[in-house]
């Protein structure tokens, strides 16, 4: 029917405006995302193509690409994205572009300005380096420590960077004698640990700090002025500043076992506020995104929020269009 075919038009036609708009400004993953989506494709489709032009890529590989839970990085993978750009026809080292504009994915940012996700292969190495910090303070993984409430206040700048973040932890210790939290920040690619300071706020004292550059991680020993016993609880707080980095277009929290309650606040500068903010979740590092829901942002307070009424394994997190 003619009404039907104007309908489909319109509904190309917006499909592959947004298209042109993600391939000029990225991310890979989202481009990525969009192009697949504006041929129709499934994926099974577009690993059919691959296959077609010598390259053997798994379906999962391709999912976790355009959601942004890995990243083409091995040859291999960089001869399966040119394919795609033939295949999905796109133009020319449109998508290779994004992959270059954005290095070496290791935080939720580049310095460049690219949005990204956390790769899995980032993820693990910032685990490999926070098990030898850990050890080099001689404090195990396991603090002591069970969470009960956990409240983050994220700034964004006018520049469009992490600024900094405020936490206040609420904790019940399982077992005697602990007196001390390590808190780790993580920042965005291109980020430096040595200029990142850590304020205790309350209840609490800074104690030694450790950076490691090539992963943006900080790790600071935040000391007690008690040692708890099993079963007691505990209040502090503290922030990190940090303004090292580039752009951000997201902030996420990993929890390694179930918990209590997660509150995160992203607040933006009066000049740089989001057009659009989604809430989402991840089972672990190698697993796509889900859980995407829309988050009004509050034009009168710059912010936009989430609340976990009891945190699960895994990561939550908060992302943002700028434009």
């Amino acid at each position: 029917m003619p009404h039907a075919t104007q309908h489909a038009d319109a509904a190309e036609d917006v499909a592959v405006a947004e298209l042109d708009t993600v391939l000029r400004g990225g991310p890979f993953h989202v481009a990525l995302r969009a192009a697949i989506a504006a041929r129709g494709l499934p994926l099974q489709r577009v690993q059919h193509h691959l296959s077609r032009h010598g390259v053997k890529v798994g379906v999962t590989s391709l999912s976790y690409w355009q959601q942004g839970a890995r990243r083409p990085q091995r040859p291999e993978s960089l001869r399966a994205v040119r394919a795609l750009e033939e295949i999905l026809r796109l133009p020319d080292e449109s998508l290779i572009r994004l992959l270059e504009d954005t290095g070496t994915q290791t935080g939720t940012a580049t310095a460049a300005g690219q949005p990204t996700g956390r790769s899995y292969r980032s993820v693990l190495e910032a685990s490999g380096v926070l098990e030898r910090l850990h050890a080099e303070l001689e404090c195990p993984l396991d603090s002591g420590l069970h969470t009960l409430g956990h409240h983050e206040r994220v700034r964004i700048g006018a520049r469009r960077e992490l600024l900094g973040r405020e936490s206040q932890h609420i904790v019940r210790a399982h077992r005697d004698g602990v007196d001390r939290f390590l808190a780790v920040h993580q920042g965005d690619p291109g980020c430096a640990p040595e200029r990142m300071t850590v304020h205790a706020l309350e209840n609490c004292r800074a104690g030694r700090l450790r950076r490691h550059h090539d992963t943006g991680v900080l790790v600071a020993e935040l000391l007690f002025d008690t040692r708890l016993r099993a079963g007691e609880t505990f209040l502090f707080r503290y922030a990190v500043e940090d303004g090292t980095a580039g752009v951000c277009r997201e902030y996420v929290r990993g929890f390694g076992t179930a918990g209590g309650q997660y509150a995160l606040q992203i607040r933006f500068a009066d000049q740089a506020l989001p057009v659009r903010c989604h809430r989402f979740t991840q089972h672990s590092a190698a697993a796509p995104r889900g859980g995407r829901q829309e988050l009004p942002l509050s034009f009168r307070h710059c912010s936009v929020h989430l609340v976990e009424p009891r945190v699960r394994s895994g990561m939550v997190g908060i992302g943002w269009d700028w434009e």
